[in-house]
């Protein structure tokens, strides 16, 4: 049974992103780049064509890369690709919805809001109902997976009402995007938004943004930042053939072409998608049969992360089960939701069938409020 082989690590990082990456991943640092030489341009544009392949088979998509960490990118897109006049349809479940109603409320963008709570995917009533009485919605902007819990939201279904009614849907893949097979074009997707240090296993640096070229074009003039500014950075690199405006993570862009090369090397996103949903399935078979249970219903669940209630037992503590898991090599990740107690566990990264048999005996092992 397979297991990661990261020795310069004392722990395995079982989180949603930033995850475990490989050695080669990380040894892609190690030499330093010129941002003007085309030797390193070459690898941006690689890295760019690259994901847009990824993305889907249709042509006529580009990609832009973004410095920051993947809300610098969420933030691009929907500072820019509103215009003034622009109104944005949030579908939130959790706190990654939320936080873009929070972006476009701090760009003064006119934002409403459809929450289901934490524990329901999007309501597509609801969403066909919305649209259908407030004409002023421009976009549409939707969560694929949201980490808060792990749930799995309907993009396709989505998309085909938003674009039903016109209106330009927008999709934050962040945990998703090559760890889920998805098509932008069959989920008529305008502009989806990933980061470096997620499914594809590269390290925290930069995000991009993969969007339909007429509609990337659309958005020049529309930026409500300088830096943030997607249509200026698209052209650069298009005009400079991989050259960014401001200092590009050099390091960081190397370590996600290696990562990159890794995904194809692992059969490709069909095949990283399958490990992941496997590590999924063995945690929460394991997981209830020592007696935990999970957060979410079984049809709502991604692949990513999954959500477990603590235990309603007296003696149990989340930061001293932590703290002993981590002494053993683990990395888990407190619960985000409001309503209930729980802990989360991630099944990306370098993780293996054998990662998570070792993790599930060192966690019956260490149900120490058991004998307290």
């Amino acid at each position: 049974m397979k297991t990661s082989e990261l020795p310069e690590n004392p722990y395995l990082l079982l989180t949603p992103g930033p995850l475990s990456t490989s050695h080669s991943v990380k040894a892609a640092m190690l030499r330093d780049w010129c941002t003007w030489d085309d030797d390193y341009n070459n690898i941006v544009e690689s890295v760019r064509a690259r994901l847009v392949k990824l993305a889907t088979a249709e042509k006529d998509y580009t990609c832009v890369l973004m410095q920051g960490s993947g809300t610098f990118s969420v933030e691009s897109a929907i500072g820019s690709a509103l215009p003034e006049d622009g109104k944005l349809l949030v579908l939130v479940n959790g706190a990654y919805g939320q936080r873009i109603v929070k972006i476009a409320q701090t760009l003064r963008i006119p934002v409403v809001s459809i929450d289901t709570g934490e524990l329901e995917p999007t309501n597509l009533t609801q969403l066909r109902e919305t649209l259908e009485t407030d004409h002023d919605i421009t976009h549409v902007a939707v969560v694929h997976c949201e980490t808060t819990t792990g749930m799995l939201n309907p993009v396709a279904e989505v998309g085909e009402i938003v674009k039903s009614f016109g209106k330009i849907f927008m999709v934050d893949a962040m945990s998703s995007f090559g760890g889920i097979e998805l098509d932008m074009a069959d989920m008529q997707a305008d502009f989806l938004i990933s980061s470096a240090n997620k499914c594809i296993q590269g390290v925290p640096g930069f995000g991009f943004i993969i969007a339909r070229r007429e509609m990337m074009q659309a958005t020049r003039g529309q930026a409500r930042s300088l830096s943030l500014d997607m249509y200026e950075q698209w052209q650069a690199m298009d005009a400079g053939r991989g050259k960014w405006r401001f200092t590009s993570p050099t390091h960081v862009v190397r370590a996600f072409a290696q990562a990159l090369e890794e995904l194809e090397d692992e059969g490709s996103v069909r095949a990283r998608a399958k490990r992941y949903a496997d590590n999924q399935r063995a945690l929460v078979k394991g997981m209830r049969e020592l007696g935990f249970e999970t957060l979410l219903r079984d049809e709502y669940q991604s692949p990513i992360i999954t959500s477990f209630i603590s235990p309603d037992e007296t003696g149990y503590n989340f930061k001293d089960f932590y703290l002993r898991l981590k002494e053993q090599g683990f990395v888990i990740y407190p619960g985000k939701v409001s309503d209930a107690d729980t802990f989360r566990i991630g099944n990306i990264g370098e993780v293996y069938a054998g990662d998570i048999s070792r993790l599930l005996k060192v966690i019956e092992k260490n149900r120490f409020w058991r004998d307290s």
